[in-house]
């Protein structure tokens, strides 16, 4: 009986996690490798955090490599890859926590995600796939343990009669949540219940608070009226995301509660963001212009080049009795004219590539945060790539957008659509490779990122002077004062001290509600929402250093918009 209690015990603890992959190499000493996944559900996009273990209690050394394959529908066409080594020396037990990139979705791809991990190395060999359903209208919802065993069924026969052959969450043990904000990337909403949130570790708790700044929704019952987001050591301004904490009804419907919650979310879910904002009218795109191609350009040569090749070739160069020319003569004048077409290509696309890009940013330089929360949309048109490796220089979310469909397009929402979108984090970095990047294509990206900033708005010593330490001047910026005032700062440069003038509401409004519209619609309606927020600034500038990618493309302009609380 005791044994049958332990071994409930045992499994209650892992309920909430996925085993992957668990291959025990001796029994004898229990030297055993174990990939667990930490949420049961697969994101559409961004990453999967996965644990890994390696407990060698043998006398020498042991290395393992995993590699992972994601997809969508099973379409290897359009996947992601990438890999971890890890070595446990004799008789050590090693735990490590990755993030594992989620392939990006075409756009009318269905419901079903894949993801292969395969172990090798000397420790064994084993594979193992995981896949999940979530419709691409559906928000991508983590659920507590605690709310997911009495709940989850409720929720999944909602969400079938919303979205059909659809699950409605993922599960998570709150005391096993990882500590990277990127884990929570692809996921619209997290919802649990407060005990979960104290239990959860503080880096666990951070990581979460970094994600609802980007935009996340994080929903909390109690059954206590009395708690509240104070009482929880909640922000009470959640940036661009959403905090809720509401009390369970004794005998209330809990699961039609949540449902209405997760929906009420004031943004579309991400993953039909992603799908629909940018196909039609992108304002980037629209704002970078097209490119015809020059049809008779190349018609013209490729005339030149028939002519020369039969007739001219036949009757001039390799006349009758001379026929065996036709040996030499072909083939040089066909590397001329594949040599023609490579320099008219060179000449008229160039090397590397240009384009521009919009940059949503909150700094929260209070309760010691010193982060910016950063939003960056970019679109480029490459010309002639020696390379489409590059290295990013902080944790980011990244995804290709399906953009309107052209000659130049190389992913958009056709049935088609397809690439290898490869990310490696490694140290701080990601490593990318494959086809974010192709020579003579248009391609858009939208990125996530935290990094760590000293720039502020913050009052002086003296009475209404106020100062930037942003590295980079500032053409305007519009500020809502307490009392929901509009006051306007012109050229404002680095360390130096400037005042607020009064401004017309209708002025500040029109030139904000501008540059909130120059963004795709997700980044549009945050920036909205931020505009009514008293004592934040908002500042416009052309000066801000985006988050880089491929080093070959020439960032013609980078237009930043940037929020945050005065100091």
């Amino acid at each position: 009986m005791f044994r049958f209690f332990l071994l409930l015990v045992l499994t209650l603890q892992v309920s909430a996690q996925e085993t992957i992959i668990r291959e025990v190499f001796d029994p004898a000493t229990d030297t055993h490798v174990e990939i667990t996944a930490l949420f049961t559900k697969l994101s559409p996009g961004g990453y999967l955090p996965v644990r890994v273990k390696i407990a060698n209690n043998l006398k020498t050394n042991q290395s393992i490599r995993v590699a992972f394959q994601s997809s969508g529908n099973f379409n290897d066409d359009l996947r992601s890859e990438s890999s971890f080594n890890f070595t446990a020396g004799p008789n050590k037990a090693v735990t490590r926590d990755i993030m594992v990139p989620i392939s990006p979705r075409g756009g009318r791809y269905g419901e079903l995600f894949n993801m292969t991990a395969t172990l090798s190395g000397s420790l064994g060999k084993a594979s193992h796939s995981i896949r999940s359903e979530n419709g691409n209208t559906q928000p991508a919802v983590l659920l507590s343990e605690a709310l997911f065993t009495p709940h989850g069924s409720s929720l999944d026969s909602l969400a079938n009669s919303k979205h059909s052959n659809s699950e409605f969450a993922g599960k998570f043990d709150p005391k096993q949540l990882p500590d990277d904000w990127l884990a929570y990337s692809g996921y619209d909403s997290v919802v649990m219940t407060d005990t979960d949130w104290s239990s959860i570790p503080p880096a666990g708790r951070n990581a979460i608070l970094s994600w609802v700044r980007l935009g996340g929704q994080l929903n909390i019952y109690s059954k206590s009226e009395s708690t509240t987001a104070k009482s929880l050591g909640l922000p009470e301004q959640p940036s661009f995301g959403e905090i809720s904490v509401s009390y369970i009804t004794p005998g209330g419907n809990l699961p039609i509660r949540i449902m209405d919650d997760v929906i009420k979310n004031s943004n579309k879910p991400k993953q039909e963001s992603i799908t629909t904002n940018f196909s039609g009218i992108w304002p980037l795109q629209t704002d970078f212009g097209q490119q015809k191609f020059r049809y008779s350009l190349f018609v013209g040569v490729l005339a030149v080049f028939a002519i020369l090749v039969g007739p001219v070739n036949l009757f001039v160069f390799a006349k009758a009795g001379q026929r065996h020319r036709l040996f030499i003569t072909t083939p040089i004048i066909s590397l001329a004219a594949s040599l023609l077409l490579i320099g008219l290509i060179v000449v008229q696309d160039g090397f590397g590539g240009s384009g521009i890009r919009r940059v949503l940013m909150e700094v929260r330089p209070d309760d010691g945060l010193n982060a910016a929360h950063v939003h960056q949309e970019q679109f480029c048109r490459t010309g002639v790539l020696t390379g489409s490796d590059f290295t990013v220089a902080t944790p980011v979310a990244l995804s290709p957008v399906p953009i309107s469909q052209s000659r130049w397009a190389r992913f958009t929402n056709a049935n088609e659509a397809k690439g290898i979108f490869n990310l490696q984090p490694a140290d701080g970095k990601m490593e990318a490779s494959g086809d974010w990047f192709q020579s003579r294509s248009e391609h858009g990206h939208i990125l996530s990122a935290v990094v760590s900033t000293r720039g502020r708005i913050e009052k002086t010593d003296t009475p209404e002077t106020y100062i930037s330490t942003f590295e980079f001047p500032i053409e305007v910026i519009y500020f809502l004062d307490a009392s929901s005032q509009w006051q306007q700062a012109s050229n404002v440069e680095s360390g130096k001290k400037f005042t607020f003038k009064p401004a017309e509401k209708a002025t500040a409004l029109k030139e904000l509600n501008k540059a909130a519209n120059s963004l795709s619609q997700r980044n549009r309606e945050i920036l909205k929402t931020a505009m009514t927020r008293p004592g934040h600034f908002i500042a416009l500038t052309s000066h801000a250093r985006g988050i880089d990618t491929h080093p070959s493309i020439r960032w013609k302009k980078t237009q930043t918009t940037i929020t945050g609380p005065v100091m």
